[in-house]
C-alpha cells in the first residue's frame, strides 16, 4: 500500500529538504565599498547604508520635499554643478567642504527653499558606495530612519539583496553593519530569505545586541566620537532614531528620487 500522505504533502517535503530546489532569496551583507567587487552580478537589489550621515541625510532631505538628488564621488564634480547653478554640498571628514553650503548633516536638507530642487550631494562615504553599485540592476537608499518601510518593501521584491555598507574610508563601521544587520533580520524572519555569509551573520547578531539601545551601543564607536568632537551629536541622535520617514529614495539614470508607492 502506498503512503497515507497526500502526493502534495509529499512533494513539498522533498521541495524544502531538497537545496536544489529551494526558492528563497539571498540576503548578504558587504562591509565596505573596497569588498564589493566580491559580491556584484549576484544581487538584483542593492542597498547602501551610510548611516552616519549621508544616506539619513537622503532620507531626510525626500521627507522635506526635495525632488532629487544628483550624488557624485567627488568634490571636483559637484563643484562642476556648482558652477552650473546647482544647490550642491560636499563633505569631507564630517565638515562642510571650504565653498559649499551644506554638507551631509539631515538638518542641512530641512529648509523651504529647498523643497521641489535637485540638489548635489557628495559625501567622504556615502556617495562613493553609490557610485560603486550604479549599474546594479536597482540601487536604494537605507538608514535607520526609514528601516521599516524599506525592510517590508524589500520583502516583497523576490530579489537577492546585498546590504553595501559605506564604512569609514573602506573600513568597517558598526552603525552601518547593524543597520544593514536590521534589514538582514527583517527579511530571514519572513521566511523567503535565506544568509549564508560570515558577514551577514556577524551583522544579525551585532544588530540583535544594538537593538534595544543604538545610542548606547554606539557610544564608543569611532565614527559616533568624531561626529561628536564636531559638535554634532544632534545629527547623531537624529541618525539613530528609527523609522521616522517611510520614503524609500532609488538610484534612477544617476538621480536619486523618491520610490513610487505604486
Amino acid at each position: 500500500m502506498d503512503s497515507i500522505y497526500p502526493l502534495s504533502k509529499k512533494l513539498n517535503f522533498f521541495v524544502l529538504s531538497h537545496p536544489l530546489m529551494d526558492t528563497r532569496k539571498h540576503v548578504e551583507v558587504c562591509f565596505t565599498p573596497g569588498e564589493y567587487d566580491y559580491y556584484k552580478d549576484e544581487y538584483e537589489i542593492v542597498v547602501v547604508i551610510d548611516v552616519l550621515r549621508a544616506t539619513s541625510a537622503i532620507c531626510a532631505a525626500f521627507d522635506n520635499g526635495i525632488l532629487s538628488i544628483i550624488p557624485v564621488p567627488t568634490v571636483e564634480e559637484a563643484w562642476e554643478y556648482k558652477q552650473k547653478g546647482f544647490l550642491a554640498g560636499a563633505e569631507r571628514k564630517g565638515q562642510i567642504v571650504e565653498g559649499f553650503d551644506f554638507g551631509n548633516s539631515p538638518f542641512s536638507y530641512m529648509r523651504e527653499e529647498f523643497r521641489g530642487k535637485e540638489v548635489v550631494l557628495t559625501t567622504t562615504n556615502g556617495t562613493k558606495s553609490l557610485d560603486v553599485a550604479k549599474d546594479a540592476e536597482i540601487v536604494v537608499v537605507g538608514s535607520f530612519l526609514n528601516l521599516d518601510a524599506l525592510s517590508e518593501w524589500l520583502s516583497k521584491q523576490d530579489k537577492n539583496v546585498l546590504c553595501l555598507c559605506s564604512g569609514w574610508q573602506d573600513k568597517f563601521n558598526l552603525e552601518d553593519t547593524i543597520c544593514a544587520g536590521a534589514i538582514s533580520e527583517y527579511l530571514i524572519n519572513t521566511g523567503n530569505f535565506v544568509s549564508e555569509e560570515d558577514s551577514s551573520i556577524a551583522a544579525k547578531y551585532l544588530y540583535l545586541s544594538a537593538k534595544d539601545n543604538y545610542l548606547g551601543y554606539l557610544k564608543s564607536s569611532s565614527h559616533r566620537k568624531r561626529l561628536k568632537n564636531l559638535n554634532l551629536n544632534e545629527d547623531i541622535k537624529y541618525c539613530l532614531t528609527p523609522n521616522q520617514t517611510r520614503v524609500i529614495p532609488i538610484l534612477k539614470n544617476g538621480k536619486l528620487v523618491q520610490l513610487s508607492e505604486d
